[in-house]
């Protein structure tokens, strides 16, 4: 299956600049693409590949358009990257990968389950007694959506996630633990995609909600009466611990960890690697990772920073010598 040129113009808008009949037998990355295939160019910084690239055609911006006419057949675009997620989807569309509507032979709905009839719930897959599935939602292979728990419209569900497990709530008694039953649920808005594996777990007394619009990857675990705001972001790894609340358009890296019983403001983006142990109040880029060393001088430097404490207490003291003597 292939496309021309200009019929993707033609449903996506774009300027092209070159020949509409051009065939796009596949999309491709910019270092690797062939004659018959389309790449991308969205960051400036890699704009010495137009020189090399083999690319068919390309989508660049306008900053991009006129070395990359002078080369050959491109689209330009205000936002390539946009443009570029547009045609991913138009591309599956046009060659039949889109998940049917349906729910496959093997899954399992029990009873006072609700599947809209346009979602698709693929095999193997859990609904629990009380769950509802919304319009044109794709649920892949092995979900388990638990009992009473809802998944809005237009949702995607990866392999193997985990939608209303228990949360993890035990009171200590005598040396053991009494389990706390979780009797909350998970709340899940539209336009949401949850990664392969990653688990939600169900509210203790309230529910667990995830946002409109909210996208989470791989491997993610978000505790108990957690609220993740809607747009925002989670690469894979991330932790959030229960009662945790993440605001509108915030963008967590891979492996961050978020403790529990705090509030972060909307807007805000947290590295790779951070530890968040506090709330976030104000909008902004919040780091915290020690730079990675060679191991000698990754130990030197720790015990230099456990002895920081004491430092800053002689320093003080000088300071305050430094003061006196001044006075007299």
């Amino acid at each position: 299956m292939t496309l021309q040129a200009g019929a993707i113009t033609q449903a996506l808008g774009g300027k092209l600049l070159g020949d509409p009949a051009r065939v796009i037998a596949r999309l491709a990355p910019l270092e690797s693409a062939r004659p018959d295939e389309l790449a991308y160019l969205a960051d400036a910084r890699l704009a010495h590949w137009l020189a090399s690239t083999q690319a068919g055609c390309l989508i660049v911006g306008p900053a991009q358009a006129q070395a990359a006419a002078a080369r050959g057949d491109c689209i330009v675009a205000d936002d390539p990257l946009l443009y570029f997620a547009r045609l991913t989807q138009l591309w599956k569309q046009r060659h039949g990968g889109a998940a049917r509507p349906g729910i496959h032979p093997s899954a399992v709905v029990e009873d006072g389950a609700w599947v809209d009839p346009s979602a698709s719930v693929g095999a193997l897959s859990f609904i629990g007694r009380g769950a509802r599935i919304g319009a044109h939602t794709v649920i892949r292979e092995r979900v388990t959506v638990a009992e009473g728990c809802a998944i809005g419209a237009r949702c995607l569900i990866e392999s193997g996630a985990v939608i209303g497990g228990d949360g993890f709530g035990f009171a200590p008694h005598e040396g053991a633990w009494v389990k706390i039953e979780q009797l909350g649920a998970v709340r899940i808005g539209d336009d949401v995609e949850i990664g392969a594996n990653t688990c939600i777990d169900r509210g203790a007394l309230q529910d667990t909600v995830i946002e409109n619009g909210a996208k989470l990857d791989n491997l993610i675990q978000i505790g108990h009466n957690c609220r993740i705001g809607q747009h925002t972001i989670m690469a894979g790894c991330v932790g959030v611990a229960g009662s945790a609340h993440i605001g509108a358009h915030c963008a967590v890296g891979g492996a961050g960890m978020i403790s529990g019983h705090l509030s972060i403001a909307d807007n805000v983006t947290i590295s790779g690697g951070t530890l968040v142990p506090d709330s976030i109040t104000k909008p902004g880029h919040y780091t915290g990772i020690y730079p990675i060393a060679d191991d000698a001088a990754w130990k030197k430097n720790a015990a230099a920073l456990r002895r920081l404490y004491e430092l800053r207490a002689r320093v003080k003291r000088l300071e305050q010598r430094l003061n006196l003597s001044h006075q007299e």
